[in-house]
């Protein structure tokens, strides 16, 4: 939890005016960087913030409004006591400033840099112990891609790899739409590697790709056991190496008429069922 802020947070902070400072500069390398090659997380708004450093990451910069730090906005006063008190770089920025820095069209109060340490996908095979494990493989919205995030927290899973052409579970984006829960479950980015379902079965994982029509019904699967669970992108469905290489194809029960639910419903039906056996046990 953040405390409240010293009385003057706005006169306690520099104020950058210039689009030009080395700092926005940094957070525009921050957006653009490839992948692969991350070493920061850009971290759009205050909530987002706040669940990162409730989850433990560290952050290195932080820009704030200095208009609403100037109104006295209470929650800004409370980040900026925050980050003094804890020695992270905070500045606050003038509203071109936050348009530059923030990838938002509508510039949020607050953007953030933390480092960035993705999990290895081994670390996030050995956790199917704990919970089933959610592979979302080609998902290409990262919207829709932070949700399925977001689904498979909520229902307990071990954790997210992401594969195939699937989009940056680490960009602003998809971190958005995880909204925070990238930080407390384990994601691992597998990027287009094809073998990540005999990398599950060394592991000890039963591999699963989810289809709309024509596989086993989630009940009649065993879901107690470590599973990894293959959700496709939309429209396309799962990539056909990936639909091949999988022991068994689980499909979840729907009523005449639809043709298939969303990705990110999807991975929360099936998640939520595996965590219904596991209890019931």
């Amino acid at each position: 939890m953040l405390g409240p802020a010293p009385r003057g947070a706005a006169d306690s902070v520099e104020t950058v005016t210039s689009r030009r400072n080395p700092l926005v500069a940094r957070f525009r390398s921050a957006l653009r960087t490839n992948r692969r090659s991350r070493t920061h997380l850009l971290l759009d708004g205050r909530r987002l913030i706040a669940d990162a450093r409730c989850a433990g990451l560290r952050l290195e910069s932080v820009l704030v409004a200095a208009s609403a730090l100037r109104r006295g906005a209470p929650a800004l006063e409370a980040l900026v006591a925050d980050c003094k008190a804890n020695g992270i770089d905070i500045a606050a920025g003038s509203d071109p400033v936050l348009a530059a820095a923030s990838p938002l069209r509508s510039p949020s109060t607050a953007v953030a840099l933390a480092r960035h340490r993705a999990p290895a996908v081994e670390e996030v095979l050995a956790r199917a112990a704990h919970g089933c494990l959610i592979a979302p493989a080609g998902v290409q919205d990262p919207g829709n891609l932070g949700a399925i995030v977001r689904a498979a927290d909520a229902a307990g899973a071990g954790g997210v790899v992401v594969t195939g052409a699937a989009a940056d579970p680490f960009g602003w984006k998809a971190l958005r739409g995880a909204m925070g829960s990238t930080f407390r479950l384990p994601v691992a980015d597998a990027g287009e590697s094809s073998d990540l379902p005999e990398q599950a079965r060394r592991a000890g994982c039963t591999v699963l790709a989810a289809a709309p029509r024509n596989g086993r019904s989630m009940y009649d699967l065993d879901l107690t056991r470590p599973a990894l669970i293959l959700i496709g992108g939309e429209g396309s469905g799962i990539e056909s190496p990936f639909h091949r290489s999988a022991d068994a194809v689980v499909s979840i029960p729907m009523a005449g008429g639809v043709e298939s639910l969303n990705a990110a419903v999807a991975a929360a039906v099936l998640a939520y069922e595996a965590r219904r056996q596991r209890m019931a046990v």
